[in-house]
């Protein structure tokens, strides 16, 4: 008997695009769910309906169960597909789901119960055998316990939130005296992100592998895995570089982990898609890390190297339908690489960030795919996580998926917000990467500061964005002219037309003189330097020009910023400093201690009067369900504080001012 025909997808983004791609594509009418915020996202205007449910922070919307099942109701959806993140990992809401009449696409409440908690997920591991790191999952919390706890366990040790996952909540300890504000700040994230503290301590295993297992199951008790994935790269926790197959993992491996992460999945009778994680030992020794009851955000390098559709067989799975296949039918064949764009600043300890998309333009090429859920013209919420999308790319071998990946993010455009998209190419162009010897460790051990900092623009490109303003400026020009016709492009009866620009970026200046050497040629010089700049054909967004007689493809727009160009995937915003001249810099100084990015301040700890010394803390931020520590830059006196603890402040709000020592002193 058929039980559903209409989906609501209960989520946002690229995760609810790609629910709905595989829904429509089997004949299932889906409904969208939405905030304020998101009215015109691209996941509301591909839904067959859409309801909205709140406010833009997610306790008012995403997260309240009530406001979904409604939406469910009132759209007369018979399912729910909860996505990755908000609910999809609530037992409760899979209860009231069931409870409602409607179908949740993913296993009962039970398993997600069991496997939501990481001190019991472990206790039940332990008891069917599946390896674990020693550490401690006791249900006494108290910090003295705690405390005792990790002292048996020896330094390094791990503290984590035993409900929730992604990195919230989660600290790394390696000195005895960091642990007890470890644990405090750990138990605040944990309280805040998943409405529970309880944490669980366990021994850090130094420079792992990260290697987690999709597994499924269906309502017979049939139960497979789909091979591995390498997740080792993350940053603050957080998986950053995806890839299927493990690059290290042996056949007789993949038999040993498949196993067990069908035991774990074997044990709670867990009916879906779900994913057991693994801390994999440089001895071959694996340990289990947590169990996902959901289908995790890197499915698709496992679809792209076992040719199954995981969202199909979600929902085959959830209409009561069997598998249809064995673990002895799961061949794995060619390799696929993913990587996450997030909005983040990779130079500001991966900061999140939230601003304008002014221009999008995913790549495309053999072997690429591409999972987003946002579209030019919109803006990248403060409320929500910062990825935007899964860039992925898949061939008959590793070398040659990580090649197109490569291609595909130099290709790959977002403008108006910082991201992380160099970032990304510099780790798959490392050469611990390509010989695939990536840890848990890779990112701190590969990027210092520097290599963090992003791209200088070169004076090369720098030539480039200056030709592209003049070609702009002569084509407004042009528009606007009632008498004056394209040949004359560049035509002067007198001298050559010498055009000047300057950019800065950093302690770089650089002062350009362009002289026209055709219709469609250029000499750029800059001191010493020379380049010879054709532009060869232009669109609305895309360049192709030759540098000294070498072709290449360049992406532009401009807005009120500035020149957005990215030339060979390095992106910059020039601003023509001649234009702005007169503009002051209106920067303020380390005194005035500024938001990094919209959130809530949880706490503000000093008061007017105190004297405070660089590094200390002073207030603690929440965005993007994250907790940053806000830290003083300078020595000095707090002469005013400007923000409460408990309101919503943006970017760049002064949230207190301080009076650097010198100054107090002549005072």
């Amino acid at each position: 008997m058929n039980r559903f025909n209409s989906v609501l997808v209960a989520n946002r983004g690229e995760i609810a695009c790609r629910v709905m791609r595989t829904a429509q594509s089997l004949g299932y009418h889906t409904v969208a769910v939405y905030s304020e915020a998101d009215a015109q996202a691209p996941h509301v205007h591909m839904a067959d309906a859409a309801v909205c449910i709140g406010a833009a922070p997610v306790g008012e919307s995403y997260l309240v169960a009530e406001k979904i099942i409604e939406a469910a109701r009132s759209s007369g959806a018979q399912a729910i597909h909860p996505g990755y993140g908000f609910l999809s990992e609530n037992a409760q809401f899979a209860k009231a789901c069931t409870d409602a009449g409607l179908v949740f696409i993913g296993p009962d409440a039970n398993a997600i119960e069991v496997m939501g908690n990481k001190a019991e997920a472990k206790r039940r591991m332990i008891a069917a055998g599946v390896p674990c790191v020693p550490g401690y999952e006791g249900k006494d919390q108290s910090d003295a316990t705690l405390l005792s706890a990790a002292a048996k366990l020896g330094m390094p040790v791990m503290v984590k939130a035993a409900a929730g996952g992604g990195g919230r909540g989660m600290r790394l300890v390696e000195n005895e005296s960091e642990l007890a504000n470890a644990i405090s700040q750990a138990r605040a994230e944990a309280e805040s992100a998943f409405g529970s503290g309880e944490l669980i301590l366990e021994r850090a295993v130094i420079r792992p592998r990260h290697v987690e297992v999709q597994v499924f199951g269906d309502e017979a008790g049939n139960i497979v895995h789909l091979g591995e994935r390498d997740c080792s790269v993350q940053r603050r926790h957080q998986k950053v570089v995806e890839e299927a197959p493990c690059p290290v993992v042996t056949p007789a491996l993949r038999e040993r982990m498949g196993a067990a992460a069908v035991e774990a999945a074997r044990s709670i009778n867990y009916v879906g898609a779900g994913t057991v994680e693994f801390l994999l030992a440089d001895s071959g020794e694996f340990y289990f890390l947590e169990m996902n009851t959901r289908l995790q955000v890197e499915h698709p390098v496992t679809e792209l190297i076992t040719q199954r559709d995981l969202v199909a067989l979600q929902l085959q799975v959830a209409q009561g339908q069997p598998l249809g296949f064995e673990q002895q039918d799961v061949v794995l064949s060619g390799h696929a690489i993913e990587v996450r764009l997030y909005t983040e600043d990779p130079a500001q300890e991966f900061l999140p960030m939230s601003g304008p998309v002014a221009l999008w333009k995913p790549a495309a090429g053999p072997g690429v795919r591409i999972d987003c859920g946002i579209a030019s013209g919109q803006d990248i919420s403060p409320y929500y996580d910062p990825m935007v999308a899964k860039i992925i790319a898949s061939g008959p071998d590793r070398e040659t998926a990580r090649r197109r990946l490569v291609e595909a993010l130099q290709h790959t455009v977002l403008f108006g917000t910082k991201t992380n998209k160099e970032f990304l190419g510099d780790c798959l162009e490392n050469k611990v990467f390509i010989c695939g010897g990536a840890t848990t460790a890779f990112i701190g051990e590969q990027f210092d500061e520097a290599a963090l900092k992003g791209y200088q623009p070169a004076f090369a490109d720098c030539a480039v964005a200056a030709v592209v303003e003049i070609a702009q400026e002569f084509n407004r020009a042009l528009a606007g002219s009632v008498i004056v016709g394209e040949p004359l492009k560049n035509w002067s009866s007198t001298a050559s037309l010498v055009s000047r620009k300057q950019y800065r970026f950093g302690e770089d200046l650089s002062d350009l003189w362009i002289t026209p050497l055709s219709a469609n040629s250029y000499r750029v010089t800059c001191g010493d330097d020379v380049a010879d700049i054709e532009m060869i054909s232009c669109s609305d967004d895309t360049v192709h020009v030759a540098v000294n007689g070498t072709q290449q493809v360049a992406y532009y727009l401009s807005d009120n910023n500035g020149l957005h160009l990215s030339v060979e995937g390095h992106y910059a915003v020039y601003q023509d400093l001649i234009k702005l001249a007169g503009k002051a810099d209106a920067q303020g100084g380390g005194g005035r201690v500024v938001a990094p990015m919209h959130g809530l301040l949880l706490e503000v700890l000093v008061e007017a009067g105190d004297v405070v010394s660089a590094g200390q803390q002073l207030a603690v931020l929440e965005a993007m369900k994250m907790h940053y520590e806000i830290l003083a830059e300078i020595d000095g006196t707090v002469r005013e504080v400007l923000a409460l603890a408990g309101t919503q402040v943006a970017a760049d709000d002064v949230l207190l001012e301080i009076t650097p020592n010198e100054e107090a002193d002549a005072a």
